[in-house]
């Protein structure tokens, strides 16, 4: 699974040219968090069918269904992941795959490798050291009166690099991929589910405070 990423903080003209969104006014861009957690509100970039252009918004991570209407608290299911090979079956998130994909910027993620009792974490970004986009799913649910915006990012078996720390990675999407997956009009994505290229990424360890969810400083990166 792909439970916590980072993400460096850039300005919107950075924004504008990476993902060529449309400019938001008055709104500062988001800031840099080095220990995204699920529950939390981060960015997302999705399709504005009106606009017919990109847009950024804020949702949830851990993605709610539509069709869920009781409270929130109640929801149990640990959504914040789906595995590619069963977004399209899937209830939780069929709906989405089908209608609502998006992307979510970082600047990479975080996994523990497990021997025995001990867990090491480990940092994992390109080597290029770019910001980068994985594949996402937005959805909207009406609970208690209010919309809950909420999303969830898919993950694919790993590729040789990270299979030695981890069983899942997240789905990488490259540039020239970002529209074929935001658009459903586009085809079938699934070809998109392949693992990321060995070569393009880089991994190390890392200390164990990046597994308290309130540290949130650039040192959570630093190799042991």
């Amino acid at each position: 699974m792909c439970g916590r990423f980072f993400r460096e903080g850039v300005t919107w003209g950075e924004y504008y040219t990476w993902l060529n969104i449309m400019e938001i006014q008055g709104v500062e861009p988001p800031e840099a968090h080095w220990n995204v957690a699920p529950t939390t509100i981060q960015p997302i970039i999705r399709l504005n069918h009106d606009k017919s252009a990109r847009e950024m918004a804020p949702a949830r991570w851990g993605l709610v269904p539509s069709w869920w209407t009781k409270p929130l608290k109640e929801w149990r299911a640990l959504s914040i992941n789906a595995r590619a090979e069963e977004v399209a079956e899937k209830p939780t998130f069929r709906g989405a795959y089908r209608h609502k994909r998006c992307l979510v910027p970082v600047s990479g993620y975080y996994e523990w490798s497990v021997q025995g009792k001990s867990k090491t974490p480990f940092a994992f970004r390109l080597r290029n050291r770019r910001l980068f986009c994985l594949a996402g799913l937005w959805d909207a649910a009406l609970i208690d009166g209010s919309e809950i915006q909420s999303f969830t990012i898919l993950t694919t078996k790993p590729n040789d690099f990270t299979a030695g720390i981890h069983d899942r990675m997240p789905v990488i999407l490259r540039p020239e991929d970002y529209d074929r997956w935001l658009d459903p009009a586009s085809g079938d994505p699934s070809g998109l589910f392949e693992p990321f290229p060995n070569e393009d990424m880089d991994a190390w360890p890392i200390g164990p405070a990046v597994g308290k969810v309130s540290n949130n400083y650039p040192g959570l990166l630093d190799e042991v």
